[in-house]
């Protein structure tokens, strides 16, 4: 888990992502289109990312990716950010950490 605390405190916007994953790379595009300069880890790329992958699962995050965290917290994998966004609170949210000017 300290692994973990310290990938998320690194930008204001983290995301852990698998490569192969649609749903990752619907959400890392989002906030691309946003304008967000997300840091993105891509855990079938880095080595030994399995403890990495269990600390997101023990956070609740079933399955593991993809997992957002905003501002050091972790804000959930893609049906809560997409609920977010369409509740129009995921602006004011990256706004607020920093991740967002406009």
């Amino acid at each position: 888990m300290e692994r973990l605390n310290k990938m998320v405190a690194e930008k204001p916007v983290v995301i852990f992502s698998k490569s192969s994953c649609c749903m990752s790379h619907t959400i890392k595009l989002l906030f691309r289109d946003f304008g967000v300069n997300s840091l993105v880890y891509e855990l079938d790329e880095i080595p030994r990312s399995g403890d990495i992958e269990q600390a997101l699962l023990r956070l609740g995050c079933n399955p593991s990716v993809p997992a957002v965290f905003i501002g050091g917290k972790f804000v959930g994998g893609a049906n809560e950010i997409m609920s977010l966004h369409l509740q129009q609170s995921l602006k004011p949210m990256l706004k607020r950490a920093g991740a967002l000017w406009v």
